[in-house]
């Protein structure tokens, strides 16, 4: 009996038992079932798209940036693809054993391929990466970071790297570098590239690579391109990258630089800086018809480098511009007729006290002509032409602010937009009618009391060599992508006439006198009998903390040659311990006396100190090919030439012996020798001995003859 009751409870449980699973397991349906509808109709929309950002995520492509480059098409910063190399040690199939037989001769290929660290200290580094348990080895060894294609195919050569990848776990990480073929030649206003963040969609940020300064942050729109699209889609393998929208790469921007011009004046530039212990020195070299910047360069002292960097591009940043403003408000005074015969005389004197305030003027007399004026930098002769012309009931004196508005009207204060990055446009303050402001007027007009960038100096001067025509500055040439041009940047001008022609011919008269008048202030150094120069000297007090210093701003301005201007240039020093003239002066002319040596302007210009050459009769170089063009090119027979002097010299003064003056000129230009010449031809002789020891800035006198 208690058996069969024993049984029956039983069962009762184990059927009790059942039940209660069978209800949890129908709860649970239900609960997978309410949850399935919820999923496949209620939130569809919601997960079908959570579905899709899983499967298919979008992938920002950075398209590829533009490269820069000289006006002959020469890269002067172009991307460049990088290498960052490394072993995987726990890819599959990699080969112990054939890493541990080879060990040696791979860390000796290593230490060889990159000094720095030995084969030892390779094969430390990867016995006690190999000690590892396999799940605790890196997957990225380094090898070498920064390495071009070329060099990793030849690491791939290797012993042990030359197996199959999956067996040696070599990969390759490939990146872009900006790179500058020339170094520091334009460097600044070339600018440079840095890695920044930036806002993407979604609030992600990714990294990009802009510009910062100079020519790259200025044109960055124009060189980045466009981004492109692509989709990361989910397969049975893996996942694969499928291109939706492909970028657009950057403009290629070939600039107005030339190379070899760009070498000379950054050469010379240096030289003075040097010589004269200057703290900084900026020159800008331009091509007169176009507006075509060839050459910039920016050179300041490091302390930390101990020698003269490229640096802060001076040229576009604003300065008093001392003297250089005076020839600009000698225009002012040409087109407004308060000066109309620039030979007639005016009053000056050394010494006048104008509305209680003095001017002193070193360079002045009883009478001075405008030409005068120029030509000595009178700042009394300037500042009475510009408060009261030739008659007191003309002039700037009543109304001062009408000096400003002149200048406006010539587009003066408009900005040019080179391409250089921190491009400044002139100040001069607007001037009312009390006493001070007409003081202020007198300063204005001969250098004081304005900043004026030196490239909007050169751009009046050279609207001067240009008869009166105020063409634009510019460094962009030309825009091309992947090789097509897309545009060429034409010549504009600021005013087709910024003064007329006649105007123009009489201040060009005023600045050839500056440099070849018997009282020019740029005469003893500027002055050179293969290249007439025209121009002018300015000097500056610089300012600090609101008082003057005694450290001086020292520029040149000028064009040559003086009948047919073809380059117009400025230079500007800060704290050279020479005047004007013999510094930024100096590097003007020996701008173009190597421009000249070169062919580059020309036949040789006349003058009053060398007389004309006669056409030579024997041709001298040492070029093998040089008498052959002659002959072909000027249908001349039986050119000679002279057999080549021994050039070996031990570093002392070259042997120019039998050259053409040119040649000359250049050889000993390049070795730091100051040259003159007496007589035409080919030179016989030369005053210092070849091979003799010699001081840079001697000078050298060739003696020529046909």
């Amino acid at each position: 009996m208690n058996n069969n009751r024993k049984k029956t409870r039983n069962k009762t449980n184990i059927i009790f038992r059942f039940m209660g699973i069978i209800w949890v397991l129908l709860f649970i349906s239900v609960l997978i079932v309410v949850e399935l509808v919820r999923t496949t109709v209620v939130l569809r929309d919601e997960w079908n798209q959570k579905a899709e950002a899983l499967s298919n995520s979008e992938i920002t492509i950075n398209p590829k940036r533009g490269g820069i480059y000289a006006d002959n098409g020469m890269a002067l910063a172009a991307d460049i693809t990088i290498y960052d190399t490394y072993i995987d040690f726990r890819s599959e199939g990699f080969l112990e054993k054939t890493l541990l037989d080879t060990l040696p001769e791979l860390c000796d290929s290593l230490a060889h391929f990159r000094p720095g660290k030995t084969a030892d200290k390779w094969q430390s580094a990867i016995i006690a990466e190999m000690n590892k348990e396999k799940p605790h080895r890196t997957r990225s060894f380094r090898l070498f970071s920064q390495i071009s294609d070329y060099e990793v195919k030849r690491l791939r050569t290797f012993p042990f790297l030359s197996l199959k990848r999956n067996q040696n776990g070599f990969g390759k990480a490939a990146r872009p570098l900006r790179t500058k073929p020339f170094g520091s030649m334009a460097a600044r206003s070339i600018g440079s590239v840095a890695e920044i963040s930036v806002k993407g969609e979604n609030d992600k940020n990714r990294l990009e690579y802009h510009g910062v300064t100079g020519l790259e942050r200025a044109l960055d729109s124009l060189l980045y391109g466009k981004h492109g699209v692509a989709e990361e889609v989910q397969v049975t393998t893996g996942s694969v990258k499928v291109v939706k929208k492909p970028a657009i790469p950057g403009y290629d921007i070939t600039t107005t630089i030339n190379v070899a011009l760009q070498d000379i004046v950054e050469s010379e530039l240096e030289k003075m800086c040097i010589e004269t212990e200057a703290q900084w020195g900026t020159c800008v070299l331009m091509e007169v018809a176009t507006g075509e910047i060839k050459a910039i360069s920016n050179l300041e002292w490091s302390e930390k480098a101990g020698d003269y960097i490229e640096g802060v591009n001076h040229a576009v940043l604003g300065y008093e511009p001392g003297s250089t403003i005076k020839p600009i408000s000698m225009m002012v005074a040409l087109e407004r007729g308060l000066v109309s015969d620039i030979d007639k005389p005016i009053p000056t004197g050394s010494r006048v006290i104008y509305e209680g305030r003095p001017i002193s003027d070193p360079h002045g007399g009883a009478a001075l002509t405008p030409r005068q004026i120029i030509e000595t930098s009178s700042n009394i002769g300037m500042s009475k032409i510009i408060t009261s012309g030739f008659s007191t009931d003309k002039g700037f004196a009543k109304d001062p602010g009408s000096f400003r508005d002149a200048l406006e009207d010539m587009g003066f204060f408009e900005r040019f937009n080179t391409g250089i990055s921190g491009e400044r446009v002139p100040t001069v303050a607007r001037l009312g009618t009390k006493k001070a402001d007409r003081v202020a007027l007198t300063r204005m007009c001969y250098g004081y009391t304005t900043l004026i960038p030196p490239l909007h100096i050169l751009a009046m001067y050279n609207s001067i060599a240009n008869d009166g025509q105020y063409v634009r500055p510019h460094l962009v040439k030309k825009l091309s992508r992947e090789g097509e041009p897309d545009s060429i940047v034409p010549v504009t001008y600021i005013r087709k006439q910024v003064c007329s022609p006649e105007n123009a011919n009489k201040l060009k008269i005023m600045l050839h006198d500056v440099v070849w008048g018997s009282r020019g202030t740029a005469r003893n150094f500027v002055k050179d009998p293969d290249v007439e120069i025209a121009g002018k000297t300015g000097t500056c007090f610089v300012t600090e903390g609101g008082k003057y210093t005694t450290t001086r701003r020292l520029a040149f301005c000028g064009f040559f040659p003086y009948d047919k201007p073809q380059y117009s240039c400025i230079v500007v020093m800060k704290g050279a311990n020479r005047g004007a003239a013999a510094s930024s002066g100096t590097v003007l002319r020996n701008v173009a006396r190597r421009m000249y040596a070169r062919g580059w302007l020309g036949t040789k210009l006349k003058s009053d100190s060398v007389a004309s050459p006669a056409p030579a009769t024997i041709y001298a170089s040492h070029s093998a090919d040089y008498p052959k063009q002659i002959s072909k090119n000027l249908g001349i027979k039986g050119a000679n030439r002279f057999s080549e002097p021994k050039r070996t010299t031990n570093g002392g003064v070259p042997n120019v012996t039998g050259l053409n003056v040119r040649e000359a000129i250049a050889l000993l230009e390049d070795a730091g020798l100051m040259v003159q010449i007496e007589g035409s031809g080919y030179v016989a002789s030369q005053s210092i001995a070849a091979g003799s020891k010699y001081k840079r800035g001697e000078n050298i006198l060739l003696r020529l003859r046909h």
